[in-house]
């Protein structure tokens, strides 16, 4: 790429905002040339904006620090400096649709870590490496915005991360029910132990909305375009409960699985080490090398240990074994701050980017 993209961050006050702007410092394609928030941090310098709620263990970059936040509600003034955005912003569902969808009719691409318009029929909301030919549905989606570049793309929930590339790579044999259990890093909340003193040595057995996300975005990630439209997969059928734990990064599942199509241990694993997407084949900046790894050590993955494999992009699986119940069960792994939300929205932007749907306005 001769010359890097120009790229805002709406929301860039907040956790994930914090963690793209980290992410972004030295990225090859590129260019944080935008910074809004809302408009209590707008007219300050972003490092007055922040103060000292930088929530990274890096340091603030020397970039940013000096920069203007812009008011997220100007949106042809911060669109007029950028050639897309991601969005990371911290309103309703209904104020971020509204927003999201005022970027995109500026003929400004949005590639979004919200939730809001992850059941839009025709928005992709994309793991890259596992459904990659939802971006089929954009054109239709551009035609409602009425549109010619402007759109919005959406990653999915951090929790299912951990889980739904395993059971991707084991598509053939035919995955029927699934029950997962995930255990939930504070900083998916956007909290640190200093913000959230009650979290230390404790567990919160709830978390609002998730179970109904972890339940039913994996079916909407293995679904097919129809018609402009993404249409839900049925199987497998998923039950999930999820829990708050005292753990700052990462995000575990317990998980047991019902097959169709009997495997064995070795099939399951060989397919989990050798699967790879298109971000593999394009060799994408953001994209790990190996995208599951398979850990035999009988108390891996860890967190301390495992959470940052491949810079944090990688998903970890380990503890595969037969069960009494079910076929088989496991345990995964997966940043949920960087795979799980701004790494995996970059990785989105990237694939966009190779496939021409962002460029330079």
């Amino acid at each position: 790429m001769d010359k890097k993209l120009r790229v805002g961050i709406l929301g860039a006050t907040g956790m994930v905002g914090q963690r793209f702007i980290s992410l972004l410092e030295n990225h090859p394609w590129y260019e944080v040339t935008a910074l809004a928030a809302s408009p209590r941090s707008a007219g300050k310098t972003y490092e007055e904006a922040v103060g000292g709620r930088w929530k990274m263990t890096t340091p603030m970059p020397e970039k940013v620090k000096s920069m203007i936040v812009m008011n997220v509600n100007e949106v042809e003034k911060v669109a007029a400096d950028v050639d897309f955005v991601f969005s990371a912003v911290d309103m309703t569902k209904e104020e971020i649709r509204n927003i999201e969808d005022a970027y995109a009719k500026t003929e400004t691409p949005v590639v979004s870590n919200n939730s809001a318009h992850r059941w839009t029929p025709d928005v992709p909301m994309m793991i890259p490496e596992v459904n990659p030919e939802h971006v089929e549905v954009i054109e239709a989606q551009k035609k409602r915005l009425g549109t010619s570049r402007g759109f919005v793309a959406v990653k999915p929930n951090c929790s299912i991360q951990a889980y739904a590339p395993a059971l991707t790579a084991w598509k053939e044999f035919e995955p029927v029910e699934v029950v997962a259990t995930t255990y939930q890093a504070i900083s998916g909340a956007g909290k640190t132990f200093k913000d959230w003193p009650e979290m230390v040595e404790n567990i919160i057995p709830y978390i609002g909305g998730e179970e109904e996300k972890s339940e039913q975005e994996p079916l909407r990630l293995w679904g097919k375009v129809v018609d402009g439209q993404i249409e839900k997969a049925t199987l497998p059928v998923i039950t999930t409960q999820c829990v708050r734990v005292p753990v700052l990064n990462g995000h575990t599942a317990a998980v047991f699985v019902k097959f169709n199509k009997k495997p064995t241990k070795e099939e399951l694993i060989d397919r989990l080490v050798n699967f790879s997407g298109e971000p593999q084949a394009l060799n994408l900046p953001s994209a790990p090398k190996q995208f599951i790894q398979y850990m035999e050590e009988d108390d891996r993955p860890q967190v301390k240990a495992d959470v940052d494999y491949e810079n944090g992009m990688g998903v970890s699986i380990g503890r595969l074994r037969e069960d009494t119940v079910y076929d088989y069960k496991f345990i995964g792994l997966a940043h949920n701050t960087v795979r799980g939300a701004a790494g995996g929205a970059i990785l989105c932007a990237e694939l966009l980017t190779a496939k021409g749907f962002i460029a330079a306005k």
